[in-house]
């Protein structure tokens, strides 16, 4: 894909989302799945997501979801506070109180931002599981985002008990349920009106952000960070987390300048991403240019998107870090200094991330752990302390804490970020001369990601191919050593396949919240090979679709 003439320019006034239009459509377009199924409740790898405008997130899809969530707490006898959290898209707060009338209507008590805050998805990850540790009822928590979509998006994802994204058999039951109540026409839907909210006493107020902040010393090394004196600038776009970077400057004594404090849901001072469309991805180096502007201000300079979920690092003199590159140099550093760990814990990747990971694992004799794209396949081995990272190449990762036991099950910007600046306090060296060494160690790896537009049924056959679809033997000059449609590390289904050759390998997999497929390529020979690859792969793929 071209890259937009305006990318990495702020979006032209007469472009941004037409706020007004956006919310009424949230209360008076109403989908009807019988007639069209696309505008039914669907959750992808990270819940259910879409537009308002285009009538996949509306008022009753969120009705429809709540009501579902509530009937699976009660059949699962969930009986603790639900902890949920909003990001700063304009359609979060609508969705917010929309659920929030239905689960007090329910019964269920829901613990919300202390003065009505934004409250990112780690912190709510982090609040399930320090409250399911300490007390004896079970809770679980609900988050309004749709990450790092534009700003017309909207999203809500359901962690479970054990902090993070609910798994495929959770997720299937709510989205059946909530498509069945929307077929009904909603007449199963419990709901309060706002004064009946106000008299239930079941919406507590919560200190989300001491409760985190406090406890951060235990996964990141914060007195490394202040004694060396590392300026630390920080770009929230925008997003969930901006309230939280003054307590944690305060508290631990840090160089910390927010450098651009505003929020406005129409994400108008977040530059164009590449396809010219607003979109808070922090590993854009287009969408993050406003940073980058910065970045030899600052040692380490960090960017997030709206639920912080997700990371960008930016290093003085050379600029922003692929996701690949710091998720490497993390897992190196990690396992260097962290001596209460297990020498037999495990790393975790996706499928899609980069051969590099695994050199670097095989070159520390650490075990690896592949899994498919999502991070609720880490949530089991996060929770059970026997993973001690997961990361995904979309620039999102958590660990455990400086004990070995669990931090976060979700993706966790903030301590991925802070990490940077600990990695440069503790080493001397910035995490971007820590990857090039690696480069230097185990060769200079080519990485892409293009996405193809796919229709619906081509996207089912896509995500049910099997070994035997494939008959060649070699790919881009190289014999083929593997053909996958299982991930190695716990034997789910990826939705796809991958083919992997010595110094090559590509994977497609349909998206899971778009009408596009996803090819993943990576050669440790060259761009030439690289493009050989990407020759080849999309040649496969049509072959199999018949196009």
């Amino acid at each position: 894909m071209a890259i937009h003439s305006q990318a990495g320019q702020l979006a032209p006034h007469d472009s941004l989302v037409n706020l007004p239009e956006l919310m009424t459509a949230y209360y008076l377009k109403k989908p009807d799945v019988a007639k069209n199924p696309e505008e039914g409740v669907s959750f992808g790898t990270s819940g259910h997501r879409g537009s308002a405008l285009l009538v996949s997130f509306n008022e009753d899809h969120i009705l429809a979801i709540s009501q579902a969530i509530a009937e699976y707490r009660k059949e699962q006898n969930i009986t603790g506070p639900l902890y949920l959290g909003k990001d700063t898209h304009a359609l979060s707060e609508a969705a917010f109180q929309t659920v929030l009338s239905v689960l007090t209507a329910n019964g269920v008590k829901v613990r919300v931002q202390l003065n009505g805050g934004f409250t990112p998805t780690p912190v709510i990850s982090h609040a399930i599981l320090t409250h399911n540790k300490l007390q004896n009822d079970l809770s679980d928590g609900v988050v309004i985002t749709p990450s790092h979509n534009p700003p017309e998006d909207g999203g809500i994802k359901y962690n479970s008990i054990k902090g993070g994204p609910a798994d495929k058999d959770i997720t299937d039951w709510v989205a059946k349920r909530a498509n069945a109540l929307l077929q009904n026409g909603l007449t199963e839907v419990k709901r309060f009106t706002p004064k009946e909210m106000e008299v239930s006493a079941l919406i507590e107020s919560f200190d989300y952000i001491n409760h985190y902040v406090d406890d951060l010393e235990n996964v990141i090394d914060m007195k490394a960070i202040a004694d060396a004196k590392i300026r630390i600038g920080v770009d929230p776009m925008g997003g969930s987390g901006i309230h939280y970077w003054a307590p944690i400057a305060k508290k631990y004594g840090l160089d910390i300048t927010v450098v651009n404090p505003e929020v406005d849901p129409t994400f108008r001072f977040v530059p164009l991403d590449k396809d010219g469309r607003i979109r808070m991805d922090c590993s854009s180096p287009y969408a993050m240019n406003n940073l980058l502007a910065l970045k030899d201000d600052f040692d380490i300079a960090v960017g997030n998107d709206p639920d912080y979920d997700r990371h960008g690092i930016v290093c003085a003199g050379s600029g922003l870090m692929t996701p690949n590159a710091y998720l490497a140099v993390a897992i190196e550093y990690l396992s260097q200094h962290r001596a209460e760990w297990p020498q037999n814990i495990q790393f975790g990747k996706t499928l899609v991330s980069s051969g590099m990971i695994d050199r670097v694992v095989n070159g520390l004799g650490c075990r690896l752990c592949e899994v498919p794209v999502g991070f609720k396949w880490y949530v089991d081995g996060l929770y059970d302390g026997v993973m001690a990272f997961g990361g995904e190449e979309s620039a999102g990762a958590s660990f455990l804490r400086k004990d070995a036991s669990v931090w976060t099950t979700d993706k966790d910007g903030f301590i991925m970020a802070l990490l940077a600046a600990e990695i440069l306090a503790v080493t001397g060296k910035d995490p971007q001369t820590l990857y090039d060494a690696q480069v230097s160690k185990y060769g200079q790896p080519f990485y892409k990601r293009i996405d193809v537009a796919a229709t619906p049924a081509q996207k089912a056959i896509l995500g049910a191919l099997d070994t035997k679809n494939v008959t060649q033997t070699e790919l881009a000059g190289e014999a083929i050593q593997s053909v996958l449609t299982h991930a190695p590390g716990n034997g789910a289904g990826i939705g796809g396949l991958k083919i992997s050759t010595e110094n090559g390998w590509f994977a497609a997999r349909p998206s899971g919240t778009e009408n596009v497929y996803k090819i993943y390529l990576e050669s440790f020979v060259s761009e030439c090979h690289l493009a050989e690859l990407e020759k080849e792969a999309k040649a496969l793929v049509d072959s199999v679709l018949n196009l």
